[in-house]
């Protein structure tokens, strides 16, 4: 059986064949380990194999972990679940990233919450990618607006867009899926009015992450292949 620090060298060498195959820059494409579900010992795990990077979708579950790691020294942690309006407290005040903002109220409302002597909290816009009924996110006819009023807020800084396209397409889909993400962050930048980096797509996951990276991202939301089978 692997071990964590197995599957994160497996994992990175993935990342890194992806992205010279793409002709990506060397180390232009990060791991972010969906630490979900899983225990703090795990995550310890992962730090010591060089992992520092965490995303958590559930709320109490992952500031019970931010506690208990808090030994830890240089993790960060990133918000990638869906977020209800009262939860945007202790996000603003526990997390460096938020990959999951998909509406101005919640993007107001961190942007208040954030201490003002910590850095701006990491903000990507959530697109609903293939307009599925059951997925969070943006419609990407929402999103020029969206954006414009997300990056005049004070204490939060917009990187760019996160997406979950459909898993059960075919590779062919999945693909046009991740361009029309690429595509949407390269009419932003184009847009005037916005004062932000821009500068991150947050889409892949274990299954998909070559795809991914072939039409350009920047964080790839790894669970699976580091730490098996998610846990219920």
């Amino acid at each position: 059986m692997s071990s964590i620090a197995d599957n994160i060298r497996s994992v990175t060498r993935r990342i890194q064949k992806a992205t010279e195959s793409a002709g990506r820059p060397a180390g232009s494409v990060a791991l972010l380990a969906v630490s979900k579900t899983r225990p703090a010992a795990e995550i310890r795990e992962a730090a010591a194999a060089g992992q520092h990077a965490f995303g958590e979708n559930y709320l109490q579950e992952a500031l019970d972990k931010i506690g208990e790691l808090g030994d830890v020294h240089g993790l960060q942690w990133h918000f990638i679940g869906p977020i209800q309006s009262n939860k945007t407290r202790p996000i603003a005040e526990n997390f460096d990233w938020v990959h999951s903002v998909d509406r101005l109220k919640i993007a107001r409302r961190l942007s208040e919450q954030r201490e003002a002597h910590r850095p701006p909290l990491n903000i990507c816009l959530q697109v609903n990618i293939d307009n599925e009924d059951s997925k969070a996110g943006c419609l990407l006819s929402e999103l020029p607006q969206l954006a414009t009023a997300v990056s005049s807020l004070p204490n939060i800084c917009l990187r760019g867009l996160m997406a979950i396209p459909d898993p059960d397409q075919s590779e062919e889909n999945l693909r046009l899926s991740f361009h029309r993400l690429a595509e949407a962050l390269a009419e932003l930048r184009r847009q005037p009015g916005i004062e932000a980096p821009l500068d991150t797509l947050s889409m892949g996951m274990s299954s998909d992450l070559e795809v991914a990276i072939a039409e350009g991202a920047s964080w790839v939301r790894v669970g699976t292949a580091l730490f098996g089978e998610r846990q219920r």
